[in-house]
C-alpha cells in the first residue's frame, strides 16, 4: 500500500497488524487474538472503500467512452479487464476465507453470511493454528497457498503488463505490494514464502493476512485504473482561450437568396502556437491568436484549391498533424453597366454576354435560353479579337423577345435569377462599297483598278462577313445604253471594258447588287452612282 495515499485510520491498521503478528510468535494472550479481530474488521472496511472508488472509476470510464469511443474506448476495455482479474484474485482469496472458517466452526453459518465473513462470530477454534496449515501448507507442502502465490504472481503479471511500461513508479510498487518471494526463516535458513506467510500461525492471524493481501488486491486494481484513466487525457489540448466564429457559405448574397453561417466555438492556447505549412512547404504567419495567415496572388481566373498541414505538440510531446484543404474561386475584375432600353440582339449570328454572379465563378453559373440556343465561350471578330462576354446567344427568330434564366450555385443550393430579356431585331442591310464608297466622285484609273463590289455595315459592332454574289454596270452615251452583268463580286472583262469608256463628267452606275448575309439569305443593296472626274 506504498504507492497508494493512506488515511490515518489505514496506517494505524498496518501498525496494529504488524504489531500483533509479532506478538502470535511469541505466544501472547487472548489479548491479542481480540485485538487481531480489530484489525480485521479495520481492514474488511477498507476493502469496502476501494470498492466505492473503484466503482467511481468505471463509471467514469463508462462516461468517457461514451463520449468519446476513439479515444477511451480501448482503454475502459483495459479498464474492465482489470476489474475482471482483480474479482477473480479477490474471489479466490475469499474462497479460502470461508473453507478456513467453515472447517473450523460447529455452526459456521453464524460467521460466513453469504460471502461475507463476521469476525466476531468466528469464537470456537478462533486461535486454532492446525486447521490454516492444513488448508495452506498441507501434509507434503502441497496446500492451497502454493496456488494462492501463483494467482498472486499472474495477477501481479497482469497489471505490469497492463501499464506498457508508461510507470515505472507504479510498476515498482505493484511489485512490493504484491511480493511472494521466498525467504528466510528467524533462524537465517531459506524458506518458502508459503510457510513463512502462513505455517503454525493462529487462525485469527492468517483470516487478517488474507484480508490484508484482499486490500493490496484493490489497492493494486486502483492503482492500475487511475494510470489506465490518465492516458485519455495524457494527449488531450488544454485551452485557455474561447473565441465565437461565424463562418458564412459566401460573403456575398443577392436579394431572393438566403444567407448562411455556420456559428461556432474555437479554443485555442495562447502559451502554444500550431506550426502551420501549405502544400508548397511555405511556413504561414500567424497573427496574434495563433491563426495563420495564407496570401497569395492568382495568376490565372477559375477555382483555386489549396490546402496545407497543421501541426501541433500534444501534452505527451508527440506532434499531431492536422491536413486541411480549401478553395476559392477567381474572376475578372469587372462593373456591369446595363443599358436597358438598348437589351438588342440580331437573327442569325452570336450575340456574346456576360453573365456573372459576384463571388461566383463561371463554373458555378447555368444559363436557359427562351427563344434561342446558347453557346460557352469567346466570340471572335475576323480579327481574332475576343468581343466581352463568355457566353454567346443566337436567337431564332425576330419579334420576340429572348429571355435568359440565369441559375446560380451558391454554396451547393441553385438560385435563380430572371427572365433577363432582349429584344430580337433581324440583320440590318449591309451597305454596297467600290473602292469604298457608295457615291461621290472617283477617277477612270482608280475605278479600273478596282477588284470588285463589296458589302459592309458600318458603324455596326459585330464585325460580319457579307458576300456579293452578283451587280451589273450601267453605261449611258448618244449610242444608248450599255449594260455587263457579275455573278460575283468581282468585276469581269467586259464590266472593265465599260468603264474605260467613260469620261469625265460621265456617271457610273452600279445596280442590281445582290449580297448574301451570316443567315444565308440574299439582300438586294441600294445602287452605287459616281461621277468620273
Amino acid at each position: 500500500m506504498a504507492h497508494e495515499r493512506l488515511s490515518p485510520r489505514q496506517k494505524m491498521i498496518g501498525m496494529m497488524y504488524l504489531i500483533l503478528t509479532a506478538m502470535l510468535a511469541l505466544n501472547v494472550s487472548k489479548e491479542a487474538v481480540e485485538a487481531f479481530k480489530k484489525v480485521d474488521k479495520g481492514l474488511t472496511l477498507t476493502i469496502a472503500n476501494y470498492a466505492l472508488k473503484n466503482d467511481l472509476i468505471y463509471k467514469d470510464f463508462d462516461r468517457a467512452a461514451a463520449e468519446n469511443p476513439t479515444k477511451a474506448g480501448k482503454l475502459k476495455t483495459s479498464a474492465y479487464e482489470v476489474k475482471q482479474r482483480a474479482d477473480e484474485t479477490f474471489n479466490y482469496i475469499q474462497d479460502i476465507k470461508i473453507e478456513i472458517i467453515t472447517k473450523a466452526e460447529r455452526d459456521p453459518s453464524l460467521a460466513v453470511k453469504g460471502r461475507e465473513i463476521i469476525i466476531e462470530e468466528v469464537k470456537r477454534r478462533i486461535d486454532d493454528t492446525n486447521i490454516p496449515s492444513e488448508i495452506l501448507i498441507g501434509s507434503n507442502e502441497n496446500g492451497k497457498a502454493n496456488d494462492l502465490k501463483a494467482v498472486i504472481n499472474d495477477y501481479r503479471d497482469f497489471l505490469i503488463t497492463t501499464l506498457e511500461g508508461k510507470n515505472p513508479t507504479a510498476e515498482e510498487a505493484l511489485r512490493t505490494s504484491l511480493n511472494t518471494d521466498n525467504g528466510h526463516d528467524p533462524d537465517g535458513q531459506p524458506a518458502r514464502w508459503e510457510n513463512l506467510t502462513f505455517q503454525t500461525l493462529p487462525l485469527v492471524a492468517v483470516i487478517t493476512i488474507l484480508s490484508k493481501m484482499q486490500v493490496d488486491v484493490r489497492n493494486s486494481e486502483t492503482e492500475v485504473l487511475n494510470n489506465l484513466y490518465a492516458q485519455i487525457d495524457a494527449a488531450s489540448f488544454k485551452f485557455n482561450k474561447i473565441d465565437a466564429i461565424v463562418m458564412p457559405d459566401a460573403n456575398y448574397v443577392t436579394l431572393g437568396s438566403n444567407y448562411q453561417a455556420k456559428v461556432f466555438l474555437s479554443a485555442t492556447d495562447t502559451t502554444l502556437y500550431p506550426t502551420i505549412t501549405d502544400e508548397g512547404g511555405r511556413v504561414l504567419q500567424l497573427d496574434e491568436s495563433g491563426k495563420g495567415i495564407y496570401s497569395v496572388r492568382p495568376g490565372s481566373t477559375g477555382t483555386k484549391i489549396w490546402g496545407g498541414v497543421v501541426s501541433l505538440k500534444a501534452p505527451n510531446g508527440e506532434t499531431i498533424t492536422y491536413p486541411f484543404k480549401s478553395s476559392y474561386s477567381v474572376g475578372e475584375p469587372n462593373v456591369v453597366v446595363s443599358p436597358t432600353a438598348m437589351n438588342v440582339m440580331y437573327t442569325a449570328i452570336p450575340n456574346p454576354i456576360d453573365v456573372s454572379v459576384p463571388g461566383l465563378g463561371a463554373d458555378k453559373i447555368r444559363l436557359r435560353v427562351v427563344n434561342g440556343t446558347f453557346t460557352t465561350g469567346k466570340v471572335k471578330n475576323s480579327r481574332g479579337e475576343n468581343f466581352r462576354g463568355n457566353w454567346a446567344v443566337r436567337p431564332n427568330q425576330a419579334g420576340t423577345d429572348v429571355q435568359i434564366y440565369v441559375t446560380a450555385d451558391q454554396g451547393g443550393k441553385p438560385t435563380q435569377y430572371g427572365p433577363i430579356n432582349f429584344r430580337v431585331k433581324p440583320l440590318p442591310k449591309p451597305e454596297a462599297r467600290f473602292a469604298g464608297v457608295n457615291s461621290g466622285k472617283i477617277t477612270r484609273n482608280v475605278a479600273l483598278t478596282q477588284k470588285g463590289v463589296f458589302a459592309v455595315l458600318p458603324d455596326f459592332d459585330f464585325d460580319l462577313q457579307w458576300t456579293v454574289t452578283g451587280f451589273s454596270i450601267l453605261y449611258s452615251d448618244r449610242l444608248g445604253d450599255f449594260e455587263r452583268a457579275s455573278t460575283s463580286s468581282n468585276l469581269t472583262a467586259d464590266q472593265r471594258d465599260l468603264i474605260s469608256r467613260l469620261t469625265r463628267g460621265k456617271y457610273l452606275t452600279i445596280k442590281d447588287i445582290k449580297a448574301k448575309g451570316p443567315d444565308g439569305k440574299i439582300n438586294d443593296l441600294n445602287p452605287i452612282i459616281l461621277t468620273i472626274e
